[in-house]
């Protein structure tokens, strides 16, 4: 059997990710890897058959989704160009982690795609929603990467298909101390409005890792670095808390290493009200936006030292073999154009 994995390279956790399910795929069948977009920060060490410019959201410096850089980079016909000439019919199958590119390019040629992301968690009506409603968010995350099948991941096993976070094994190992420090990682805020905030407590030390920092410099009580994966896991370990965005993989990393953890969505970013009200029913402080509204919020935070107990298993191996023995045979026994090809477990 021959697989293609295609990664959404906008943001750092679906490549954090790939990097603990893509060797247990290579267990199974042949895999070859895609990513498209931009904006990751850490890179995959692993080799990478086709590297595409898919479609990404840029990040802004204000809280939010930069719309307008965001629609000036989207460059559709280039887009579907990529989508018709993806050679997806040398594969038998894909497994999509919210890509586009390869999504589409399956539902134009009839190859078998099975979406294996958090956003698919979230097409599910028994995760907690957020009050804000947005019709072309909701829209976004039904098309963006449309699929056969979905396999998602969440904060809580909300449902049979539906898993909770692929913990990587570099946090898992590394050792948990606290130092007295606060992480930050808030990559749509810009050094100079994070900086601004975080001053106002100056008894507090906080190590700020920004996307927009070309070197490394202290402001009083504040360190700001460029953000690299090691550096980070490191920082975040011997923190005693972590600040950053309602993302999916910093935020369950945080909580996976007994962290204080509080979240800010990004505006106008569906996925991250969604992981902002899961995380809030689970008992994560949460604010809408960083400012002066923000201070006393964040205060109390610092001066609470509630943690939110969570179990994350390593189940990984285990839902890469449910993928393949309960979803695999079946699209590809429907496929008449193969009907001898059959997967067999090693």
């Amino acid at each position: 059997m021959k697989v293609l994995y295609a990664i959404q390279g906008t943001g750092n956790g679906h490549i954090s990710r790939a990097r603990e399910i893509i060797p247990l795929i290579r267990e199974f069948c042949h895999c070859d890897v895609l990513i498209s977009g931009t904006q990751c920060d850490v890179q995959l060490g692993l080799p990478v058959k086709y590297r595409l410019r898919g479609m990404s959201f840029i990040f802004g410096t204000q809280g939010g989704v930069d719309v307008m850089k965001t629609l000036t980079r989207t460059n559709l016909f280039h887009f579907f160009r990529e989508v018709n000439q993806l050679a997806v019919g040398e594969y038998d199958l894909v497994i999509n982690d919210f890509e586009p590119v390869s999504a589409w390019a399956c539902r134009q040629k009839g190859i078998p795609c099975i979406s294996l992301s958090h956003q698919s968690a979230l097409l599910n009506d028994k995760v907690p929603v957020p009050d804000t409603k947005d019709a072309i968010g909701a829209l976004i995350l039904k098309k963006y990467a449309p699929a056969d099948t979905y396999f998602g991941f969440h904060f809580q096993e909300y449902d049979e298909n539906i898993f909770r976070p692929v913990i990587r094994q570099q946090i898992r190992e590394t050792a948990v101390d606290n130092q007295g420090h606060y992480t930050v990682y808030l990559p749509a805020y810009d050094d100079p409005l994070l900086i601004n905030v975080l001053k106002q407590f100056g008894d507090i030390r906080w190590h700020v890792f920004s996307k927009h920092a070309q070197k490394p410099f202290q402001t009083d009580n504040i360190r700001v670095s460029k953000i690299t994966n090691d550096a980070f896991v490191e920082d975040m370990a011997k923190s005693a808390g972590v600040l950053c965005g309602a993302g999916f993989e910093t935020p369950a990393e945080a909580l996976f290493m007994d962290k204080k953890l509080m979240v800010i969505p990004m505006k106008r970013q569906l996925e991250q009200m969604y992981n902002a009200a899961a995380l809030q029913e689970m008992g994560v402080p949460v604010l809408t936006g960083l400012g002066k509204g923000s201070l006393d919020q964040i205060s109390a935070w610092l001066s609470s030292d509630n943690r939110i107990s969570v179990h994350f298993p390593d189940q990984t191996k285990r839902i890469v073999r449910k993928l393949f023995e309960v979803n695999v045979q079946r699209l590809l026994w429907q496929n008449e154009w193969r009907p001898d090809l059959r997967w067999q477990p090693s």
